[in-house]
């Protein structure tokens, strides 16, 4: 027995010594890259849960409180009576304007993408689509008040052509006045979303389909509007949790609009309500929170769908 030979001991190969450098190394390159990777977005994660992740938690941790003199949630109280009525008025509202505006929209974003020359028209139309889809809020809901509001310059006008608006039933506070407002930034946002899917259309499609006899709407019937399909429905769900959430623009347009759950969150948490209410109104961001989360993982699983086309 020499030195080296020791019962029960196994020594290494030069080959297996060699693989296991190897691991460790891969780990360490690959621990490396990954700390490279992450660390830039540790200022983002960082601003993403204190602004975002943790007023969340201890939102829904208030919502899930009793309100006082009851055994009854907030989250589930927010569901009943009167507050249930103003969830479905928030959602029909958001899904007419969400409808409208991507039927127009998609229309709209056709037309666009058939303007071959000038190239500069379609840059404006495309320039004003993204302005138009950032701009809401007072100065928007203003605006209207002063065109279509009960002394605005349309309605004047078309009261001295012998058509009465507001005698008909129109205001703009009403819920067909807040459809025409939301439309303002919901079909441009329409046009933003749909133009780089009809952009995707290749000219070729639509060639083999006429060399096989096939009409334009018959085109559109069986390959365009299927092909269309994921990026219109997932347009329509964002163009809903766009809606859904406008706050200044509805609170702007006066009293048709307390109905409406962002303005009705506002009344609950600014303090003027009955005392031990107002875990009511965090009850009602919870659930939009939630019915946005929904809105927005469709979205998301439309848009992925569409974009397997798109980039082949």
């Amino acid at each position: 027995m020499t030195e080296f030979d020791f019962p029960g001991l196994v020594t290494p190969t030069a080959g297996e010594g060699v693989q296991k450098g190897s691991a460790g190394n891969s780990r360490a390159l690959f621990s490396l890259t990954l700390f490279r990777t992450v660390a830039p977005l540790l200022p983002y994660f960082i601003f993403i849960s204190v602004f975002l992740g943790i007023p969340t938690v201890v939102l829904f941790q208030k919502a899930s409180q009793p309100i006082d003199g009851s055994t009854t949630s907030a989250l589930s109280m927010a569901m009943q009576d009167q507050y249930r009525a103003s969830f479905e008025y928030s959602i029909k509202l958001a899904a007419t304007s969400a409808l409208i505006g991507a039927i127009f929209g998609t229309l709209l974003a056709l037309a666009i993408t058939r303007i071959d020359r000038p190239r500069q028209l379609r840059n404006f139309f495309t320039g004003f689509s993204g302005v138009a889809a950032n701009m809401g809020g007072i100065p928007l809901a203003f605006a209207f008040i002063a065109t279509l509001g009960a002394q605005g310059l349309l309605t004047r006008i078309l009261f001295h052509w012998g058509i009465d608006l507001y005698g008909s039933g129109f205001k703009i506070y009403n819920f067909w006045g807040i459809v025409i407002v939301y439309l303002y930034f919901q079909i441009p946002l329409m046009v933003l979303i749909m133009l780089p899917s009809i952009d995707g259309l290749r000219s070729t499609w639509r060639e083999a389909a006429s060399n096989l006899g096939a009409s334009p709407a018959h085109y559109w019937r069986k390959i365009g509007l299927p092909l269309l399909a994921p990026s219109l429905m997932g347009g329509a769900v964002l163009l809903f949790a766009n809606a859904f959430s406008a706050y200044a623009t509805a609170y702007a347009l006066a009293s048709g609009a307390g109905r409406l759950i962002p303005v009705q969150i506002r009344f609950y948490l600014q303090g003027n309500t009955i005392t031990g209410m107002g875990n009511l109104g965090y009850a009602m961001a919870a659930w939009m929170i939630i019915i946005e989360a929904i809105a927005i993982i469709i979205y998301l699983v439309l848009r992925r769908r569409s974009e397997r086309w798109i980039k082949r």
